[in-house]
């Protein structure tokens, strides 16, 4: 007989449907557009999340919609993270948002950070690197749209400013696919011009897609590389690109950028103004000065009678000194002669030769005199040194009866053991030496 089929009841299959999707399904990324929006009292959101063959139903708790960083409408296009699920009371196939953001933006912002560590990683962002900015630029140079509202604000800010820093425009798209290396060639002409003094990279305001360009791998390389300094002015405030850190210097907005290049024309003219008064001023105290000098100098000025009167005194005066001094100079002169007489007459070269030559016979006779006893001292010093030398001579030593018995080969035979009989030895004497052979060794 069969086994009966089991029987399941509806809550227990839904059950076991959303275990089976929950546990074998993992959080999935879904992006899609949202319909049917509802915010209930409870503080959940029910909607739909459709494409243009399919939709699904969505569920996003409490909990989860305070981390949410955007609120959602009708018609958005959206990114979801999520937990495939079913409700169990209707059956309904269904998603559990757990994370929601507009579809687009968080995969560039995702993109946006990646590049930024990796560059900041290599370098290009190192502020050893940026150059410092021209006090006074001789030439401004643009690149941006020729179009667009950020050049007009660029312009009319300089023109406000300083107007007589020339500008050159490197016209570029700054929006679009060929954007970004329409940018970098703009730069990289710049450099290869060589007519700016700094450049102004930059577009007005807008979303993070349409500032994309400024966050293009290209861009940044082409700022870190330029030789001449460039200034960031990309959006607003708020807005951060690539660019920005690659720059040398980031500009809040491009009309701020104009301001930071180019001076006050106000100022400077009110400073112009203050230094050509402070000029006039030095001026005319200088010709005030001379004035009162040319009045002193003109009261001070003699008659050239006079001057020449004053000078023939004068040179009478200076005359007489100078006869006086010459005497005075004649009578020194005199006893200087006198005294050098003198002391010529004590070192004459007569007498120096008689008390040399009284020098030299003191000189032989004290070198004599050492000379002897220094030979007295030697042969004393040899005497002794032969009767020591004759003490231990070993011919003493052979006059008193002794011999000395060598080999064959001249070597001194000191032991009965060092030879043998019949060996041939000599034996040398006070007076000869002796041929012998060995009959016999008689041991001690």
């Amino acid at each position: 007989m069969e086994n009966p089929p089991v029987t399941l009841t509806i809550s227990q299959l839904n059950r076991r449907a959303r275990q089976l999707l929950e546990t074998h399904l993992p959080l999935v990324w879904v992006e899609g557009e949202i319909s049917n929006l509802s915010r209930p009292a409870s503080g959940h959101w029910y909607f739909t999340l459709k494409d243009e063959q399919a939709q699904v139903r969505c569920a996003m708790f409490r909990n989860r919609i305070g981390l949410t960083t955007f609120r959602p409408d009708n018609g958005d296009h959206v990114l979801a993270r999520c937990r495939v699920s079913l409700y169990e009371g209707r059956g309904d196939f269904q998603l559990i948002i757990e994370h929601l953001e507009q579809a687009g933006y968080g995969a560039l912002q995702r993109q946006f950070d990646a590049l930024k560590t990796r560059l900041a990683a290599e370098g290009l962002f190192s502020d050893s690197h940026k150059a410092p900015l021209p006090g006074m630029p001789r030439r401004i140079g643009i690149v941006s749209s020729p179009s667009g509202a950020a050049l007009r604000d660029i312009l009319s800010v300089l023109g406000r400013r300083f107007p007589a820093i020339p500008v050159r425009i490197y016209p570029t798209a700054v929006q679009g696919r060929e954007a970004a290396a329409q940018i970098a060639d703009a730069i990289a002409l710049a450099n290869e011009d060589n007519q700016c003094d700094v450049l102004i990279v930059g577009r007005g305001g807008g979303s993070l897609e349409d500032l994309w360009s400024f966050n293009e791998e290209i861009v940044a390389r082409a700022i870190y590389h330029s030789r001449i300094p460039i200034v960031s002015a990309v959006g607003h405030e708020v807005d951060f690109t690539i660019a920005d850190f690659a720059a040398d210097y980031r500009a809040p907005t491009p009309s701020a950028a104009a301001e930071v290049l180019s001076p006050d024309g106000a100022k400077l003219l009110d400073r112009f103004r203050e230094m050509e008064g402070l000029l006039l001023r030095t001026i005319s105290r200088q010709l005030h000065a001379a004035s009162q000098r040319t009045d002193s100098l003109g009261k001070r000025l003699r008659h050239p009678g006079e001057q020449l009167q004053h000078q023939r005194r004068r040179l009478t005066y200076l005359g007489e000194r100078l006869r006086q001094q010459m005497k005075t100079a004649c009578a020194q002169r005199q006893l200087n002669l006198q005294h050098l007489h003198k002391r010529l007459g004590t070192v004459h070269p007569g007498i120096e030769l008689q008390r040399q030559r009284q020098r030299h016979r003191d000189l032989s006779e004290r070198l004599q005199l050492a000379m002897g006893k220094q030979l007295v001292q030697k042969q004393q010093r040899w005497k002794n040194s032969l009767q020591l030398l004759n003490a231990v001579s070993p011919l003493n030593t052979l006059e008193r009866g002794y011999a000395i018995v060598a080999d064959q080969q001249q070597q001194i035979l000191r032991h009965a053991r060092d030879t043998s009989p019949g060996e041939r030895i000599t034996a040398r004497l006070m007076d000869g030496s002796l041929q012998c052979t060995v009959d016999k060794i008689i041991p001690e």
